[in-house]
């Protein structure tokens, strides 16, 4: 969704407060200037992005050694933000649950590479790939499952969510979107039927085991998984920007369910430091925590060099990337109105660890834990971030070959994308935006935007990302490129004659059986673009935000959702229930509304 909040800042020209200089030299164990530097970052970085509180702690091996709050918890109360404040810590919850599902495997309850389904026993999903080999937990694990994102019928709600156990019933005549192993596919479903399998293999209730075999163990003696913000004084209340808002409940409790402090998430890199060992316990063996922070997909070609391991994120692009200090283990999260970004380097035993109470800290929480990390290695190591050499555009009119080697349509990791000839020049439209793609001399396209033709708007990271187009398997794709650092963003299409029937579906719909779920989606429309039909979504926590989604029929009533790949998605159902047309989407019943 990066894309979306880059498209949101468009047009908002108006300036703010200057950021604080950078240290130009930190010496060696100086950690007092980062701190005092990353302190008055993070106080700029809060107010141009109206977070309301934030924590922060960074750890040197077995030492934490700064942790403080910012703002506030709950700004009602003028209860400040603390290192011992709760926050909700999103998707690094899933670090936790893959680290229990791996104690299983040391304890023999558990093979990560048997199939799911011996683990539970009436996990069952349909399958368009025949051939395909079973679903394992590892393939959960590293997101290579194939599995839908999410499901997002009951994920999140006003109401006591159903329990994730449900799961299992809820997707039985659900399809896969990809085959296992064909291509990183991230997947908090996934994550959700390994914390039953734990639940199952154990036999203790997910959250009870968590405590009793993680939680207690490292010493995180306020962290818990719950559905919901716990009912400690110290759980931090929930803003949108710094408006007070009502975190939902969450049912999918192993994927995102963590609630934790700063000064707890401290001690659990602290153990992965110590090689598994936390004070005198050892939390997991060393050669498994190893294993975890080993690449797992170096095999597939579709990932290019984007790595994963088990649990761990192994990759980065853009302003994430912190180089010279080897891997790079991390995982970010974030729910409804809380925020997280947790950083490691192993070779170093540095690690850093930012949590937000507002729903508008993404850019913020990761800028922060990134700015500190390169600092906190310079000071530990000496090795300082190389300089940044912006690309230099190349001036030179793009070849007739080159141009009509891009231009066409592509279904992409950020919707519909269309890349047009612009004169002698190339542009695209992606996400109801018109972006220009500019030739750098290093012979990639980045993307520019001039707000009403005048002002040139700087998009951050996604200005840095340098284009590309790859054939990969007989696929034309379009690749990302920063640094060394390639991933797979899209794929080129050719329109071919929709379906006649389809268009009796053509229309705008809204959601039906909405109930108490949070609301991710205000309406979409069915429409027809150029040979092509197309879902677009009108987000509801992105005002203005628009998503259009090529929908790809199978049949006369079923079609797939295409992500970045041209032949696998998410399933689509079209019916007819007492005269009236339904579109059935991960649970959801949206009803036609009206016609087109």
């Amino acid at each position: 969704m990066e894309l979306f909040s880059i498209i949101l800042a468009i047009g908002i020209l108006t300036g703010c407060a200057t950021a604080p200089p950078r240290p130009t030299n930190i010496a060696h164990s100086d950690y007092a200037t980062t701190e005092a530097y990353v302190s008055k970052l993070v106080q700029y970085e809060m107010k141009k992005n109206s977070v309301e509180g934030l924590s922060i702690a960074l750890v040197d091996d077995q030492r934490i050694v700064w942790a403080k709050g910012f703002g506030y918890a709950d700004q009602e109360k003028n209860i400040p933000a603390t290192a011992d404040t709760l926050y909700r810590v999103g998707s690094i919850s899933k670090l936790f649950t893959d680290m229990a599902a791996m104690q299983l495997v040391e304890q023999g309850k558990l093979d990560i590479d048997q199939p799911l389904k011996d683990y539970i026993p009436n996990f069952s999903i349909k399958s368009r790939y025949p051939g395909s080999v079973e679903i394992t937990p590892r393939q959960l694990m590293t997101h290579h499952s194939g599995l839908p994102r999410d499901r997002l019928k009951g994920f999140m709600t006003t109401a006591s969510p159903a329990p994730f156990t449900e799961l299992v019933e809820d997707i039985r005549e659900d399809y896969t979107a990809y085959p296992p192993n064909l291509i990183v596919s991230y997947s908090s479903l996934g994550i959700s039927l390994l914390g039953i399998a734990i639940q199952n293999q154990s036999g203790v209730p997910f959250a009870d085991f968590m405590k009793q075999s993680l939680l207690v163990p490292m010493g995180m003696k306020n962290s818990s998984f719950d559905t919901g913000p716990s009912a400690s004084m110290l759980m931090a209340k929930g803003y949108r920007g710094r408006d007070a808002a009502d975190e939902p409940a969450l049912r999918d409790v192993p994927a995102g369910g963590l609630n934790s402090s700063v000064s707890d998430l401290g001690r659990f890199m602290s153990m992965v430091f110590a090689e598994g060992k936390s004070g005198n316990q050892q939390i997991l063996k060393e050669e498994t925590l190893s294993e975890m922070l080993q690449p797992q997909n170096a095999s597939v070609p579709l990932d290019f060099n984007f790595r994963v391991g088990l649990g761990w994120m192994l990759s980065t692009l853009g302003t994430s990337t912190i180089q010279n200090g080897g891997v790079v283990a991390h995982h970010s999260g974030a729910t409804a109105l809380f925020q997280s970004q947790l950083y490691i380097l192993p070779q170093h035993k540095l690690g850093i660890v930012v949590l937000s109470n507002s729903s508008t800290a993404k850019q913020t929480v990761d800028h922060i834990a990134t700015e500190t990390l390169q600092l906190a290695l310079e000071a530990k190591t000496g090795i300082r971030q190389p300089e940044h050499h912006e690309i230099q555009a190349d001036s030179k009119p793009l070849s007739f070959e080159t141009v009509q080697q891009y231009v066409g349509d592509y279904t992409t990791l950020a919707g519909f994308a269309r890349i047009s000839a612009c004169g002698k020049r190339l542009c695209a439209d992606v996400a109801d935006h018109r972006f220009d793609l500019v030739p750098g001399a290093d012979g990639l396209f980045r993307f520019d935007y001039t707000f009403l033709g005048i002002f040139r708007v700087d998009l951050g990271t996604l200005g840095e990302i340098g284009i590309s187009q790859r054939r990969v398997e007989g696929r034309k794709l379009l690749v990302a490129r920063i640094g060394d650092q390639e991933m797979l963003v899209g794929q080129r299409i050719e329109p071919k004659p929709a379906p006649d029937s389809w268009r009796r579906y053509l229309g705008e719909y809204e959601i039906a059986n909405q109930g108490a779920d949070y609301k991710f989606v205000n309406h979409i429309k069915l429409v027809e673009d150029g040979g092509y039909y197309v879902i677009e979504m009108a987000l509801a926590d992105v005002p203005a935000g628009k998503m259009r989604v090529i929908l790809k029929p199978l049949s006369e009533s079923e079609g797939i959702l295409l992500g970045s790949l041209s032949d696998g998605g998410e399933t689509v159902r079209l019916v007819q229930q007492d005269g009236e047309t339904h579109m059935l989407f991960s649970g959801y019943q949206f009803k036609k509304i009206v016609n087109h």
